[in-house]
């Protein structure tokens, strides 16, 4: 896989290199089926697993860049968007002379399902609170992450993906998590992780936060709002973006200040991942 500068206004856009270049944009309208990850479709053209690299373009600022791949499947790498955020470091992020476009929330919008729930609201930056509540041994675990204080790379894109080792047979089964493994997630037993130690105490519901920004990214600009999720998941955050984007009145696009008014793009970066590139 390889992500490639864009054109400042270009987006994130995916592209299948074995199948003549064909181009899925990340985008709401684009979103296939959501399960235990997000995929994108386009004319029968699959991507999977986008949620990780979404994630770390976001957090880290990047609004164009194109990500070509010549599998439907993203390598999972360890787990968590860390080896995304590295990469983009090592290379570097380019400003381009246009302004940058946020999705600026100017109304409530609200999903929930029985005890379910995620909204976004108006708010200055970007604001994201999260509640999960697992079984045992996970339990109850709440974050607060301001994006607009920059804090992604440090408090967020480390944090992994993670399952119950008793789901483990019946997923399998089911054709998902086929590239799962205690290098890629943490493997959770009756008493705790079975691949310990543990990157944050509540690396948990951090990862959720991962995810959600991830998913978020499918707005197709960076927002400027106050989520809050609470048992949320990949169907509900897309539900989410999908919602958004019908209510034309929720929203408003809005440049940021002068004294920061570029976008950001990518040089070059190649990720590749052995156990996964042919997934």
């Amino acid at each position: 896989m390889r992500l490639l500068s864009a054109p400042a206004g270009s987006g994130i856009v995916f592209r299948r290199t074995d199948l003549d270049n064909f181009e899925i944009a990340a985008i709401g309208r684009n979103v296939a089926k959501v399960s235990y990850a997000t995929s994108l479709m386009r004319q029968g053209v699959l991507i999977s697993t986008t949620e990780h690299l979404l994630s770390a373009l976001i957090g880290m600022g990047v609004d164009n860049v194109i990500v070509e791949l010549d599998n439907l499947e993203l390598p999972i790498l360890d787990g968590s968007a860390l080896p995304y955020v590295d990469a983009i470091l090592k290379t570097g992020i380019r400003t381009q002379r246009r302004r940058r476009e946020y999705m600026r929330v100017l109304k409530p919008v609200e999903v929930r399902e029985g005890d379910k729930f995620i909204g976004v609201y108006p708010g200055s930056g970007y604001r994201i609170q999260y509640a999960i509540d697992f079984p045992a041994p996970i339990g109850q675990q709440n974050a607060s992450v301001d994006l607009a204080a920059e804090t992604y790379g440090a408090s967020i894109a480390a944090a992994r993906t993670f399952g119950y080792k008793a789901d483990e047979k019946r997923l399998r089964d089911m054709g998902l998590i086929r590239g799962a493994s205690p290098e890629n997630a943490i493997v959770l037993g009756p008493k705790g992780p079975e691949n310990g130690p543990l990157r944050f105490a509540d690396e948990f519901v951090r990862h959720k936060v991962l995810d959600l920004i991830g998913d978020l990214a499918l707005a197709g600009r960076r927002i400027e709002g106050h989520v809050v999720a609470e048992r949320a998941g990949h169907a509900m955050h897309t539900a989410l973006v999908s919602r958004l984007l019908k209510d034309r009145s929720a929203w408003e696009l809005a440049r940021v200040p002068v004294a920061a008014e570029e976008s950001e793009g990518l040089g070059a970066i190649s990720v590749s991942h052995p156990a996964l590139m042919g997934a």
